[in-house]
């Protein structure tokens, strides 16, 4: 590697210790390892601000700010008062199962939309229904999002790294139906236990703050019920195009933005004041973080690491095959999942096409997407979802530390990686 490289490797290395250890606030640590990259010459403007595949991925980051928005608006409606109340009374009260109710619901919904949609939904109930009950806040919190990273595996549609597979790949909404979901839905079964050792601590039954949340009526919470009306007409309109994105042509951004924006117009709400609940600092550390992994791209880290792996393989199909599983999760975990999968997918398209191309290797693809999409769960900035979450619950003054999250994400990532390498090891080398 050029003298260049290895400064980039250097800054990146730096910049994750600082994040790693707080020493430095994220957002701060983000946005500063970026500014370095540009003068040092690891990139410039016209790749940090215009490259697809080297810079700032201006789709996600307006994906993030359309249902940030929508989200905020829908706040105002008292929904998420009314959710909360109807998950706890559902619970009975009951901290475990409260926390089932929520990994089988957020797990369930990453599925069909977006996973960074799906926590920005279902965080603020968490926090709303983990105060009623006098729970603590972050391993709620971490569960969810963890399964929201395992559930959004199952479809196309599910996690971005998904859409970019599917889209590099050629593969349709039922090929992701029938290879990935079979093994997401035992993994999401295995969680479920898990949790139950895992945090363990947080499952603190208070008989009586349990029987005055039986006593709340949900109907009572909701605030505004045009607002509502309103509101679920427009989200029911940005799913149905999320679904059919790829029919119609219009990228999941610019239907999340155009979503965002119509029901701000149409709130009637102080837009100044609706924009103030945006998650700015998720936003800003998103744009040094992709400038920093950008970087790496420029620089031909990503593609030099990608092509060793594959050297490695020596073009054996099934050595290729757990080599993604396993060597696709420490990189995903390092770096975001969505500039990792975009920056390694050209590599493994010539993987496949140098193996044959033919129906048996469409197994690299789903290796490939099991261990990138799973890898986002072991650390904090593995995964959208999971930046996204822990910028909302620093908003609600509920701190989650690197390695709070990681303890348990390292944990459940050995796990259900194991379990998907056996999975496609018995599925297309045993049984096939």
């Amino acid at each position: 590697m050029s003298v260049t490289a290895w400064l980039t490797v250097a800054v990146f290395a730096a910049v994750y210790v600082l994040i790693a250890t707080e020493w430095v606030h994220r957002v701060a640590a983000a946005l500063g390892g970026a500014v370095v990259m540009l003068l040092i010459g690891a990139t410039d403007a016209e790749h940090a601000f215009f490259s697809e595949h080297a810079g700032i991925d201006w789709n996600v980051l307006f994906l993030l700010l359309g249902m940030m928005l929508i989200v905020a608006v829908l706040k105002r409606t008292g929904i998420f008062e009314f959710i909360a109340i109807w998950a706890a009374r559902r619970a009975r009260g009951r901290p475990y199962r409260l926390m089932v109710l929520l990994i089988v619901a957020t797990g369930s919904l990453s599925a069909w939309l977006d996973n960074v949609t799906t926590v920005l939904l279902i965080a603020p109930v968490t926090i709303l229904v983990c105060r009623r009950l006098g729970v603590p806040v972050v391993p709620y919190l971490i569960a969810e999002v963890m399964a929201c990273n395992i559930g959004g595996a199952a479809t196309l549609i599910g996690d971005p790294p998904n859409i970019m597979i599917g889209s590099r790949a050629d593969l349709s909404f039922n090929d992701f139906l029938i290879h990935m979901t079979p093994v997401v839905v035992v993994l999401m079964i295995v969680f479920v236990l898990m949790s139950r050792v895992m945090f363990r601590k947080a499952f603190r039954y208070d008989p009586e703050r349990a029987a005055s949340v039986m006593e709340l009526s949900p109907r009572g919470a909701i605030k505004d019920v045009r607002l509502l009306v309103v509101s679920g007409v427009v989200i029911g309109a940005v799913m149905a195009c999320f679904v059919l994105h790829t029919w119609l042509g219009l990228e999941p951004a610019v239907v999340a933005i155009s979503g965002g924006l119509l029901l701000l117009g149409i709130s009637r709400l102080d837009p100044g004041d609706v924009v103030r609940d945006v998650e700015w600092e998720t936003l800003a550390f998103f744009t040094g973080l992709f400038v920093m992994v950008g970087a790496m791209v420029r620089t031909g880290v990503i593609g030099d690491l990608g092509e060793m792996a594959a050297d490695a393989t020596g073009g054996d199909l099934q050595g290729t095959a757990m080599a993604l599983v396993f060597g696709s999760v420490v990189p995903s975990a390092v770096i975001d999942n969505i500039p990792f999968v975009a920056s390694v997918s050209p590599i493994v398209a010539e993987i496949v096409a140098s193996s044959g191309g033919g129906e048996e290797t469409e197994v690299l693809w789903w290796a490939f997407a099991l261990g990138a999409d799973l890898g986002g769960n072991a650390t904090i900035i593995a995964s959208s979802a999971n930046v996204v979450v822990v910028g909302i619950a620093e908003r609600e003054g509920h701190h989650i530390s690197f390695w709070q999250f990681s303890r348990y994400g390292l944990i459940v990532t050995a796990v259900t990686v194991a379990l998907a390498g056996a999975y496609v090891w018995l599925r297309y080398f045993v049984l096939a």
